[in-house]
């Protein structure tokens, strides 16, 4: 028994000991009331991990006693939808209480093939889908797949709940429950849980089983548990100050040059568990904000790997972003696109709606040509090398430069090439 989770063997195996998310299955909840009704749709499960969404799943399964067949989207494939489809064909017709609940975790990682298998199966009614995902499943399931499931919003588990589920815990898990545990202080343990029960629980296992040395009682206070999680925050910061910081050194590693130490904090980061995707994103950014047009390869590069890494996933994924992260933090460095964007923005906060020039507006009616819109625009590819100098600014911020080319070689062949376009109008 010791060997199993302390989150596993506490998981609600009834609807009564389901806590929280009053909001869909308290007396008035939306859920519920479907519930009750005996006929239980397709659905997408949409919340923070540890809200509950595969507890529910289960329990939706067990209260019609319907098959349950469960996979994860980071290591099931089109193979295994069609096996399981396969298996719930006749299995008491279509659009039955018995039919078959095919349970989908981190729905949001199957690819666009992946979720196309599933929508036959699911408009015919030969398997009621749950997905879980949190992910926003508006940007993550295709709209087809979306537009035949009900969407139900899972939230982080209020105090309330936490400590419920603690108390509960305490009385009534079989190891737990024989030995003298007393919670002295809990706002540690809620504030490192984030509203996650299983991580709440992950931590109450963790600082039990160090502090318990077969002693009589066991005490649990605020400083014993930062003591104990201090020592061990990988597994229990994915979103607290030390993801944040861990991040940081990342990004900076790369900005910095330094791919030994980005590909370190590149570690760090997936053995805690934390989302490829993520980290695919700010990869993309940062090829923008940090390298830019110093190697415009390096936001294409950013954008297949962020590809790459959602059809791949982990752990093969990992070897993806190493790539990326040494390229990226290997490459030359510029901020002028990022410093550019930043300074026609805050001009624009200062000056407002600054009039567009005549000769630059557009001019799709007789009227407008003859308010003398688009009149004296030259256009640029009737003239020798497609240029010809002229304003492109409101007259108020005339010359102003936004774009400073960096420091680099590919940026030195871009600012000789806009010298010689414009001379001395935006000092290049």
């Amino acid at each position: 028994m010791n060997n199993i989770p302390l989150a596993e063997r506490m998981r609600p195996r009834s609807l009564k000991d389901y806590v929280g998310q009053e909001k869909l299955l308290g007396p008035r909840g939306t859920l519920r009331n479907i519930i009750e009704s005996g006929l239980i749709p397709s659905m997408i499960l949409w919340g923070p991990p540890g809200t509950g969404k595969t507890t529910l799943a289960e329990l939706l399964s067990k209260i019609q006693e319907r098959p349950f067949y469960q996979i994860s989207a980071i290591n099931a494939g089109v193979k295994d939808i069609r096996e399981i489809i396969e298996k719930s064909k006749n299995r008491g017709g279509l659009f039955t209480k018995k039919n078959p609940i095919l349970f989908i975790d981190e729905i949001h990682r199957f690819s666009k093939s992946q979720q196309d298998a599933l929508l036959g199966a699911v408009e015919k009614g030969i398997i009621t889908l749950i997905g879980a995902t949190t992910e926003n499943p508006s940007f993550e399931v295709i709209n087809a797949l979306l537009s035949r499931c009900q969407v139900f919003i899972l939230e982080p588990l209020p105090i309330k709940a936490l400590r419920e589920i603690i108390n509960r815990t305490i009385l009534e898990d079989l190891v737990l429950s024989k030995k003298d545990i007393i919670i002295t202080e809990d706002d540690a343990l809620l504030r490192l849980s984030g509203g996650d029960a299983r991580k709440l629980l992950s931590i109450l296992d963790l600082v039990i089983n160090v502090m318990d040395n077969n002693s009589n009682k066991i005490e649990v206070t605020n400083k014993k548990v930062m003591d104990v999680v201090q020592t061990n925050m990988l597994m229990f910061d994915k979103s607290g100050d030390l993801h944040y910081d861990i991040v940081s050194a990342f990004i900076k590693s790369i900005r910095g040059s330094d791919p030994n130490a980005a590909i370190y904090w590149l570690a760090r980061m997936i053995e805690a568990g934390e989302d490829v995707k993520f980290i695919g994103r700010r990869l993309i950014i940062l090829a923008s904000e940090d390298i830019g047009n110093a190697n415009p390869n390096a936001l294409l590069i950013a954008k297949s790997t962020f590809d790459s890494i959602n059809i791949i996933g982990l752990p093969e994924a990992r070897i993806i972003l190493s790539q990326c992260v040494i390229y990226l933090a290997s490459s030359v460095k510029s901020n002028s696109s990022y410093k550019a964007i930043n300074k026609a923005q805050e001009i624009v906060q200062k000056t407002g709606n600054l009039s567009v020039p005549l000769h630059l507006r557009n001019a799709p009616t007789k009227l407008l040509k003859e308010l003398k819109h688009g009149k004296d625009y030259d256009y640029t590819h009737d003239y020798s090398n497609n240029f010809i100098s002229q304003e492109y600014l409101p007259k108020e911020l005339t010359n102003t430069s936004f774009y400073i080319p960096g420091h680099n070689p590919k940026e030195k062949t871009l600012r000789d090439y806009l010298k010689n376009l414009w001379k001395d109008k935006y000092n290049y």
